[in-house]
């Protein structure tokens, strides 16, 4: 009797006091691998399940792992945890909250599977391989009034709101000008690596460094400055012998009535000085390098003829609710607050309306303009 009371009891307390149940779908995309660690530790859900069949990376999770940058010990995942077959998963562990480890192109197939069930997905960045994908996920997500978020790395940047307020305060005017350059020397040899293999197909990551690198420029200029008219792309295969299918470097330019933003993604690139994303306003700048520096027009000079003197951009720390995915998810389940800014589900599919719109424009050599039919 005293059991049953206590499971009423249980049942009747909210579930930010019970903790949210969750589940992975998937270690196929390695980021998976440093969220499966906050998940086992449990401070924030109920790590409940977890579903792969890869021999390889189901062994990695049944051990222990010492994260080489922060010295942080990842548990291994409990044998009875672990699941072949993620539909099976859900059914017996009932999760409030899945987050898709997938190739990109299943985020559609786990979301539909999901919404039904009344389950919260969180899919690694972009939200789908193509922009039917991305629409068939908003319809899912919309018709099941469930929350589905796009982790991008960049959303957990104190930086990022700084830069956001300091443009939305007008501190530099109207934004008319973006530019960009996002990438690495690419994520290693598809034939020697599972990850790199889906990440350089067309199919299962929609595309290469375009999709991999574009999503998050794309994300930024929609997130400061909004829709733009039109999308020029160009691209190209600077190591065909290493990505035969996919470009490995991109261009995207995006037309504004009133303004226009350049960005760059690349597989390609050298080692080089650090740079960082640049911003033009009618009356000042922002470049977001190691410090957030603002130039405003008049401000003293440091040389004759040279540019004025720039500004340090204060960045404060985000609050611990948004530090990191699953504590946002969290957070805003237990408000019921919808989720926002560049993890909303909204904002991905006009994400992946604009890479789409590129890829096409890669494909017929015209700009495209928005919105697509």
């Amino acid at each position: 009797m005293k059991r049953a009371i206590f499971l009423v009891g249980l049942l009747a307390l909210p579930l930010s006091a019970q903790q949210y149940r969750m589940a992975v779908v998937s270690l196929a995309h390695a980021h998976a691998w440093s969220h499966l660690a906050a998940m086992l530790r449990g401070d924030k859900v109920t790590f409940v399940g977890l579903a792969e069949s890869s021999p390889e990376l189901v062994a990695r999770a049944r051990r222990s792992e010492q994260n080489p940058q922060s010295g942080a010990v990842r548990p291994a995942v409990p044998e009875e945890m672990i699941f072949s077959d993620y539909r099976r998963m859900i059914q017996k562990t009932r999760p409030d909250i899945v987050f898709a480890f997938t190739e990109t192109n299943r985020h559609v197939e786990v979301v539909e599977y999901c919404a039904p069930r009344g389950i919260h997905v969180i899919v690694e960045k972009p939200l789908a391989a193509t922009y039917k994908e991305a629409l068939a996920i908003q319809r899912a997500a919309r018709k099941h009034n469930i929350q589905v978020m796009t982790n991008y790395g960049s959303a957990w940047s104190p930086s990022q709101y700084a830069v956001k307020a300091a443009v939305d305060e007008g501190a530099i005017g109207p934004v008319y000008r973006m530019r960009a350059l996002v990438g690495h020397g690419g994520p290693g040899d598809p034939s020697k690596s599972a990850f790199a293999a889906w990440l350089a197909d067309p199919v299962q990551n929609g595309g290469g460094a375009l999709m991999d690198f574009g999503c998050y420029s794309v994300l930024w200029s929609l997130w400061l400055k909004g829709r733009p008219e039109s999308v020029y792309a160009t691209a190209n295969q600077l190591k065909p012998e290493m990505f035969p299918k996919v470009e490995d470097n991109a261009t995207i330019i995006l037309n504004y009535r009133d303004g226009v933003a350049i960005f760059e993604a690349s597989w390609a690139l050298p080692p080089r000085p650090p740079s960082g994303n640049e911003i033009f306003g009618r009356t000042g700048s922002i470049v977001m390098g190691r410090r957030i520096e603002l130039r405003r027009a008049g401000a003293p000079r440091a040389a004759r003829g040279g540019p004025p003197e720039p500004e340090e951009v204060p960045v404060a720390p985000l609050p611990p609710e948004r530090s990191e995915p699953i504590a946002y998810m969290v957070h805003r389940l237990s408000t019921k607050e919808p989720l926002d800014g560049m993890v909303a589900l909204d904002i991905n599919v006009a994400v992946n309306e604009i890479l789409e719109a590129a890829k096409m424009s890669i494909k017929e050599g015209r700009a495209i303009r928005l919105p697509l039919k």
